[in-house]
């Protein structure tokens, strides 16, 4: 990583309730990264370094088990004693949309981890359709291999953008519950489980997000997005309503509630919501945006967000450190700023909340450059400031004028379709 340590983190996948043994790493290992279950649900996750040992031997994994979810592990065992879990309810259509770009091998990878989903739903559901939006191809190759499964429906949009290719997947999706997930995933053996469970405990929610952990972790860009937390949410359920005590940008920062990456909703309320803002995740131009608001809307509009960890998928990272780069710059930094910028415009009642939104996120992101920067100066593992610096840049940039931009560019792509 930045300290020096470029080589991969292995990862396991360990069962607490079942013998707990060493976990080897390969010469040139730079580390372990441990998933761990109880009964099949995630409970915790870490990175650590390797040691001249070549592993992480069982009495260390254990003492981490202790420390990491120790408490969750004790409060699941009561729960069960005391109120033994109640037959899931029969989940109602779902269909799951991936939007995807030239990636059929990824693609087919992700339909090969979904092919054993419908028949782990509880009894009496109606199973999921599985829908592929090519967006603006370059070939044929994904219409191709979706011709190979017969339980999958293609459909192809032309016109390039992200939320174009969600948009026209709202359009052709006949199932109650739309999920979407990215073509560069793999779903968890549990993940219709999870979230057929928090379906059944909340059913008035209008979204669901779940967890998303790395996939690999081969390259230094892999090993440093998750050193500083990836994706995770965290492994415990979170209901999200009108307000979140103690949070006064809420909902703002709609990261919180998870990432596009994974993510499901009530079809016929993002219907009435108008859909998907085509000026937000419109590709290169302006990759990101477009799932915070879809989020941000549905909290706005009076809907329950569930974040459900079980609703698992593992993600493969950027593997390259331009792409990262590109990703913090871009999708984080660009991407969130022309998305507040827009909450601004279109919602005036939360504009101080949101003017404040802004400030703290200049200010926690010049505090994490200096913090960094002192790490590196001390020789201690960090992120490069650099990367951090464009993600301010990036953000910088989307304030001026960068959401009016891409609706004019938006506009204009829609007027060339139409002639």
């Amino acid at each position: 990583m930045a300290d020096g340590s470029t080589g991969r983190y292995t990862l396991f996948d360990v069962e607490v309730t079942g013998p707990i043994a060493d976990l080897p790493l390969s010469p040139g290992d730079a580390g372990a990264a441990v998933l761990i279950r109880r009964k099949g649900v995630p409970i915790g996750f870490w990175m650590q370094d390797a040691t001249a040992s070549g592993c992480v031997s069982a009495g260390e994994v254990a003492q981490r088990i202790g420390a990491h979810a120790n408490e969750k592990i004790v409060a699941e065992a009561i729960r069960e004693e005391i109120s033994p879990p109640s037959p899931l309810l029969a989940l109602p259509l779902v269909t799951v949309a991936i939007c995807t770009k030239d990636r059929s091998d990824s693609v087919e990878r992700l339909l090969h981890s979904l092919s054993a989903q419908a028949s782990a739903l509880p009894k009496r559901s109606a199973g999921l359709e599985i829908l592929i939006v090519d967006n603006a191809p370059s070939n044929e190759r994904t219409r191709d291999l979706a011709a190979r499964w017969s339980e999958v429906r293609y459909v192809r949009e032309p016109r390039p953008g992200l939320n174009f290719a969600r948009n026209l997947a709202l359009k052709e999706a006949q199932g109650e519950w739309l999920a979407f997930l990215d073509d560069d995933v793999v779903v968890d053996s549990h993940w219709s489980e999870g979230f057929a469970a928090a379906w059944a405990d909340n059913r008035d929610a209008a979204a669901f997000t779940g967890q998303v952990l790395p996939l690999e972790l081969e390259t230094e860009a892999q090993v440093l997005f998750e050193y500083r937390a990836g994706f995770r949410r965290g492994f415990d359920r979170v209901r999200y309503g009108a307000v979140l005590p103690g949070n006064r940008l809420y909902p703002g920062g709609a990261g919180i509630f998870g990432t596009g990456a994974n993510m499901a909703f009530k079809t016929e309320l993002v219907r009435r919501l108008g859909g998907f803002d085509e000026a937000l995740d419109t590709g290169a131009a302006l990759p990101g945006g477009g799932d915070l608001d879809m989020f941000y809307r549905i909290i706005r509009a009076g809907h329950a967000l569930i974040y459900e960890p079980r609703f698992l998928v593992f993600h493969q990272h950027r593997r390259e450190m331009k792409a990262l780069r590109f990703q913090y710059r871009r999708s984080w930094g660009f991407g969130f700023m022309c998305y507040v910028s827009k909450c601004i415009r279109t919602d005036p009642e939360r504009r101080v909340n949101l003017t404040r939104l802004i400030v703290w996120w200049f200010v926690k992101g010049l505090t994490d450059v200096l913090k960094q920067f002192k790490r590196s100066l001390q020789g201690e593992r960090h992120v490069p400031p650099a990367i951090l610096i464009g993600e301010l840049y990036g953000g910088f940039v989307g304030l001026l004028g960068g959401y009016a931009r891409s609706r004019r560019r938006i506009a204009k792509i829609r007027k060339r379709a139409v002639t």
